[in-house]
């Protein structure tokens, strides 16, 4: 026992309580603390142990003596009709993306075998307005394939030392997905979208510094092209004294999206100018969004302000078509997932069926269209005339059926209820004293 303290007094071990006799020697901190050998010996443990679990986190390793997992992927023709289950419309889209994920993870499977050829990676781009399902068919392919996806958004992202995201936090989340398996997350799926955001602001680089555009696109194109990434475990920005994840982007497949807004009038204005043949019929004036969309080149995105060596990486783009009001009715009711069936299954949690009139579901496509956010706004609608009946009828035992009409979806009247009684009742008349 340390010196100082009283003899024939009894000490005990300001942690567990226990005195000298059961605790054994005690040790003497500042003032009246004790502590004895057994709580030392806890304590070291517990240590131990955090640091072990801290040294996994930080530095996972990968087993290089584990056999190679090739992915299973289907050919082309089975992806493209896996993806009709749950993405209505867009068939060039799904044919593109079913061949070149294809070849990808072809690629990647046979990278053993030695061959005087060498297959680069074919990253994708998709362009088209907001709502059409440009983040669904990435997040559809991935669950399919059964690899770790990610999503990022461009507009978060800002070169290193300025405020917002490091470009290598992107990785960090494929990792995450992973469960910081590295060798599973070098053959995943990477969705960033907005990266029209990230565009030059104009034709010719500007005096100023663009540390959310132009300088994001310099910092991806390593990570986009294949490079050895070192990454911060937990995140935010990098500094000399931490520890990093070391990930090979080389086989990750990285889709970028955005809506590119304006870029159809570079295109008019680019088909135009070739216009001046004589014999060429048709006027690209008078061609529709889509159209122009689907004939996007390299040039267009290089006018649009996205740099040379950015676009070079992505070398496939992929135009998709705005949606019509027949393809927003059939993705209210025929993906697996579709949007009617997820809310009969709400109401059918309370015993409650719920049914949507054909004028009901043509009422609910015509209003997204003046939305103008696509497949987004069906939700909205939907959930905006249901809002007050869902609110009620968890009270009430006597309701077997909820009925939607296309006045509903206009907000002249409110969903008729049958009721255990056969009776027909609007939720206005019911008791709205709550």
């Amino acid at each position: 026992m340390t010196s100082g303290r009283t003899s024939g007094t009894e000490y005990f071990c300001s942690f567990c309580s226990e005195g000298e006799q059961q605790a054994g020697r005690l040790i003497a901190g500042p003032g009246s603390v004790y502590i004895c050998e057994n709580c030392i010996k806890r304590c070291a443990a517990i240590i131990g142990e955090d640091t072990s679990q801290a040294e996994t986190f930080s530095n996972p390793r990968v087993d290089e003596t584990a056999p190679f997992v090739p992915v299973k992927v289907p050919p082309p023709r089975s992806i493209h009709e896996h993806l009709n289950n749950y993405v209505i419309g867009q068939s060039e889209a799904k044919k593109v993306l079913s061949v070149a994920v294809y070849n990808h993870y072809k690629r990647i499977n046979n990278l053993s075998k030695t061959d005087d050829v060498e297959l680069e990676k074919s990253n994708i781009l998709f362009v088209g307005p907001t709502g059409v399902g440009k983040t669904l068919l990435a997040k559809t392919l991935a669950r399919f394939l059964e690899v770790p996806f990610s999503i990022a958004d461009a507009t978060a992202l800002t070169e290193a030392g300025y405020v917002g995201e490091d470009v290598e936090n992107i990785l960090l989340q494929l990792i995450q997905a992973a469960d910081f398996d590295i060798a599973r997350a070098e053959r995943g799926i990477i969705y960033i979208d907005e990266i029209d955001k990230i565009a030059r602001r104009a034709d010719n680089p500007s005096i100023t510094r663009d540390v959310s555009g132009e300088g994001v696109q310099q910092t991806l194109l390593k990570i986009i092209e294949g490079c050895v990434a070192s990454v911060p475990p937990q995140g935010g920005r990098k500094h000399p004294h931490q520890d990093f994840l070391q990930i090979d982007t080389s086989n990750i497949l990285f889709i970028c999206a955005g809506a590119f807004e304006g870029l159809d009038k570079i295109i008019t204005k680019r088909l135009k100018g070739n216009n001046s043949r004589v014999g060429f019929l048709s006027d690209p004036v008078d061609q529709d969004q889509d159209s122009l969309v689907s004939q996007v080149s390299h040039d267009d995105l290089l006018k649009f302000g996205l740099i040379p060596e950015f676009v070079g990486r992505l070398s496939l783009a992929v135009g998709l078509a705005e949606l019509e009001e027949d393809d927003l009715i059939r993705i209210l009711t025929e993906p697996k997932n579709a949007l009617v069936r997820q809310f009969q299954r709400y109401f059918e949690m309370d015993g409650i069926s719920l049914k949507l009139t054909e004028d009901a579901l043509g009422e609910i496509a015509s209003a997204a269209i003046k939305l103008g956010t696509g497949a987004r706004g069906l939700r909205t609608i939907l959930e905006s005339c249901l809002l007050d009946v869902m609110y009620e009828i968890p009270n009430r035992n006597d309701v077997l059926e909820c009925v939607v009409d296309a006045d509903v979806i206009r907000k002249i009247s409110q969903p008729k209820l049958i009721l255990s009684k056969e009776d027909v009742e609007s939720p206005g008349e019911l008791d709205e004293s709550a």
